[in-house]
């Protein structure tokens, strides 16, 4: 009688079957309800969360800051090349990975190779210590965005109680430079930092914590909470507006930009090709770690929004299509930071080199000083700041959605009962919060770079991605070709 040879598609779902032989058929691993875990409503939802949880800040302040940085239109060379190579490759393998498996970042290796499982928890700790430093953007920004609404935008002048040391003429200043119009970057820079930061002497002076800046911060985890707190069913619906909302800011701030004298040569100053930079080994590595980091690839996101999906979606054109869309985000986004930076030199006569800044310094300093400088500035500063706030506030909400689904799925017959699962959201929020507030110290911008610095870093990332990619190429691949290999069928 000839052995029945059942070997189905679908290794993990509720209908897997492996009998070689009927009489040792082994019970396949019981997957949790679609009900109890959850599931995309839509195919748009799932684009829209993997869309608003890759392309955040680092598209805005990151990109842009790197292309000029690194030799202009050249940097797209190596750019491109990690993009294929690298970005595209790694996205596709985590998205498939969590839809393969239906589990998040944990419990995936768990099902494939149990020995790769301390991968999971790894990508739970990068993921954790990025949520706790990268909502703290949103409470500077939220700062800011209130700030918008005065009458004269608090940094547009050296008429505040807070300008001190740098920023001499607080109280009495001299008509050349009264009008916001003719201050000096270091005047602007000094309200800037001395309001939202007021940066201590040394990581070692932290002083007391700001209250306007731990309100804020207290916002943003209420936010982010109410948008996660009933899993994909609240996320996939918030998603809508947090998504698209920002590229509607972004039109509106490039229109802008692009129609201010100047404008032009900003954008030649971000895209002007200095070819001898591709022998600097830095460049390539800056473009490496944008891949890395503005893919959000390696921190079990992308593993945990997948499993949401339908076993048989086409994810390998998704995400195509989400990695196209992102790099095309990074690249539109410099025409319109650097086309306000443009006009900014243009109106203080002086080179576009010493206006543009670097990191946050671009979005909370050298931008809107630009902004200051436009008619009507309240309107485009509130325009800039609420696209700010969104397109972080998708990153972190789905981050966090990442994070605890990773955790839930460890133990589903008890988190996926009841509101286990919400107390679990509320404990990791307000554990979180408390730790941020160190960052919104006067010397918390010290530990804010510490944790940007290492928390998230290209070389964490680097490691996760080549164990990973080892795992799933070699390891269990091998082991399922081996397996195939005997599972043969007699011919008796």
């Amino acid at each position: 009688m000839k052995p029945s040879v059942s070997v189905m598609q679908k290794p993990f779902g509720p209908e897997v079957k492996f009998m070689l032989n009927p009489d040792t058929a082994h019970p396949a691993p019981a997957a949790p309800s679609t009900e109890a875990r959850g599931q995309w409503s839509s195919k748009v939802e799932f684009l829209l969360a993997v869309a608003g949880q890759i392309i955040g800040l680092g598209n805005v302040w990151r990109f842009p800051y790197l292309c000029y940085k690194n030799g202009g239109g050249v940097f797209f060379i190596p750019y491109i090349l990690f993009l294929f190579t690298c970005g595209i490759p790694l996205f596709l393998l985590e998205t498939s990975l969590g839809q393969f498996t239906q589990q998040g970042s944990i419990t995936c290796w768990r099902k494939i190779c149990p020995l790769f499982e301390g991968m999971g928890y790894g990508n739970i700790v990068v993921v954790l210590y990025s949520s706790i430093y990268y909502i703290i953007i949103l409470a500077w920004a939220f700062l800011y965005l209130f700030s918008s609404f005065n009458s004269e935008l608090p940094w547009a002048s050296c008429r505040n109680n807070w300008n001190t040391g740098l920023s001499q003429y607080a109280r009495s200043p001299p008509a050349n430079i009264a009008n916001s119009k003719h201050l000096t970057a270091e005047h602007r820079s000094a309200a800037s930092v001395r309001r939202v930061l007021n940066l201590t002497g040394s990581v070692h002076e932290l002083g007391s914590v700001r209250w306007e800046l731990a309100l804020c911060l207290l916002l943003s985890w209420i936010i982010c909470y109410f948008c996660v707190w009933k899993g994909v069913k609240s996320t996939g619906k918030v998603v809508y507006f947090t998504a698209t909302f920002p590229y509607l800011m972004l039109v509106v701030l490039l229109v802008r930009g692009v129609t201010l004298p100047g404008a032009i040569n900003g954008i030649k100053f971000y895209l002007y090709p200095d070819p001898s930079r591709l022998s600097d080994p830095q460049v390539w590595m800056d473009a490496g770690t944008q891949i890395f980091y503005s893919y959000a690839i390696c921190i079990g996101c992308l593993t945990a929004l997948g499993s949401y999906n339908k076993y048989n979606n086409n994810c390998y054109k998704d995400c195509v299509y989400l990695c196209l869309l992102n790099s095309g985000t990074s690249f539109v986004a410099g025409f319109a930071i650097f086309s306000a930076l443009g006009f900014m030199a243009y109106e203080q006569n002086t080179d576009i080199s010493k206006v543009a800044e670097s990191g946050p310094g671009l979005a909370f300093i050298a931008y809107p000083r630009a902004v200051a400088m436009m008619p009507f500035p309240q309107v485009w500063a509130v325009f800039f700041f609420v696209m700010i706030i969104l397109l972080g506030l998708d990153s972190e909400f789905v981050g966090l959605e990442a994070l605890v689904t990773s955790i839930s799925d460890t133990n589903p017959s008890f988190f996926h009962v009841g509101h286990r699962r919400k107390l679990l959201l509320l404990g990791v929020a307000v554990v979180s919060f408390f730790i941020g507030l160190v960052m919104v110290t006067d010397g918390g911008l010290y530990i804010f770079q510490v944790f940007d610095y290492y928390a998230c870093s290209g070389m964490t990332l680097l490691l996760f991605a080549i164990l990973q990619s080892v795992c799933v190429g070699w390891i269990y691949g091998g082991l399922i070709n081996k397996r195939n290999a005997c599972v043969v069928p007699s011919l008796s």
